[in-house]
């Protein structure tokens, strides 16, 4: 990772809190977040003699991020908590589900005559969901939504930091012309479908959200129908969609031309100064002296190609940005359906059979699997994805990075260079 350039807002801060709990919430399951965290643990505890020993590369790498193991741990404890997920099987532990079946046919894994008899579930996932022929549409629908969501609220941090940087540098440029226009271009688009998100999940809507964000941009002038999820929300969409159409524009033309202007009022009359300075130079020095034109230029043309790359890389990378925190959904699918896999196709199966050797091998068979795959690959997968959202999709928005490690003067560093 680059460091941080001089007095610009760290990252570190907030990637604290935010890195283990994206990596949770790819890895949530509360079984083996207790895995993970006792092996963290463990490291704490000896670290004192590990520190002392000469380990492999890999123990090395583990040691010397005890701590942070230890952070994502905690978080997939919790977010395994709220999937209702220990090695895939879910437990009651907050209270009875609130259905109950009253129906021959919601006995052969289906929730079709689940009749609810009770409150809400208080924390997570209702276990009623879980081995029904609904846990899959349900948990797919619910995660690619909460990933859009994560992933909005996490850029928006991103963009509200570059505005600390401006203000703290004084450069009211970047707060106008592009701080204000990134974030109206980005919630104007996905900020509003987040939004729309979050009013269907309070009214039970059914309507299709895939298709009023296609239709707000190919027909906006058309009637939503029975996509409605409140009142004028066609002209809403109308605004929504001129701001974003004015905020590329705007942190395309604008900044050019004012660092144009500023710099020509800076430099104005600074010709003349120069000649005479030259002049003077000339008489004190014996003729010898600098050139009066060599001195800082302003290229217009440079600054607006860098300015339209910029802008077209923030318009496309809303779009890509938001569709790469989809990864979260993904991945936690993925490690879902493999612990189910696991646990059902294989520690059940050999229970089935009254073997004990076949029940030994099973166990075995698990055991292994749940180990190297689900604690050692998926722990790496989903580590190094929560480390791309990081580094890409957020340290993007505002995060220069082209600082350098501060060296201390000293002399026996000079005499090991000059040898």
């Amino acid at each position: 990772c680059s460091i941080a350039s001089y007095q610009e807002v760290n990252p570190g801060l907030f990637t604290i809190v935010t890195f283990p709990f994206l990596f949770a919430v790819m890895f949530g399951d509360w079984g083996h977040g207790i895995c993970i965290f006792l092996t963290a643990m463990y490291l704490i505890i000896r670290e004192k003699k590990l520190a002392s020993q000469k380990l492999d590369d890999i123990v090395e790498i583990m040691f010397a991020g005890r701590y942070v193991i230890l952070m994502m741990s905690l978080f997939s404890i919790y977010t395994g908590l709220i999937y209702n997920e220990f090695f895939s099987v879910p437990f009651e532990l907050f209270g009875k589900s609130a259905y109950a079946c009253h129906d021959p046919s919601c006995g052969d894994a289906t929730t079709e005559g689940l009749v609810r008899v009770g409150q809400t579930y208080p924390f997570g996932v209702d276990p009623v969901w879980h081995g029904s022929r609904s846990e899959l549409p349900f948990l797919n629908s619910l995660k690619m939504k909460m990933s859009i969501l994560l992933g909005i609220a996490q850029m928006n941090l991103g963009i509200v930091l570059s505005f600390f940087n401006a203000k703290y540098f004084k450069n009211i440029v970047n707060v106008w012309y592009q701080f204000v226009p990134q974030l109206i271009f980005l919630n104007s688009l996905f900020g509003y479908l987040s939004l729309l998100i979050i009013i269907k999940w309070c009214t039970g809507s059914k309507a299709d959200l895939y298709h009023i964000m296609i239709y707000m941009f190919l027909s906006p002038t058309d009637d939503i129908g029975e996509n409605q999820l409140f009142p004028g929300q066609r002209i809403v969409q109308l605004v929504l969609l001129l701001l974003a159409l004015v905020s590329v524009p705007w942190m395309l033309f604008p900044k050019p031309l004012f660092l144009k202007k500023q710099h020509e009022q800076r430099h104005q009359g600074q010709h003349y100064t120069m000649l005479q300075e030259t002049d003077e130079s000339v008489a004190q020095l014996g003729g010898q002296h600098e050139n009066p034109h060599n001195h800082e230029e302003f290229e217009f043309s440079e600054v607006l190609v860098h300015q339209l790359i910029h802008t077209i890389e923030f318009v496309l990378g809303a779009v890509s940005n938001t569709a790469s925190y989809l990864r979260l959904w993904a991945l936690s699918l993925a490690h879902s359906e493999l612990s189910s896999v696991f646990y059902d196709k294989v520690l059940l199966l050999a229970w089935g059979y009254n073997n004990v050797i076949i029940l030994v091998m099973g166990v075995t068979v698990f055991l292994f699997a749940t180990i190297f795959v689900l604690l050692s690959m998926e722990t790496l997968s989903a580590f190094l994805h929560a480390l791309r959202l990081h580094w890409v999709e957020f340290q993007g928005k505002f995060y220069d990075g082209s600082g350098y490690k501060f060296a201390p003067f000293a002399f026996a560093s000079i005499i090991e260079e000059e040898d």
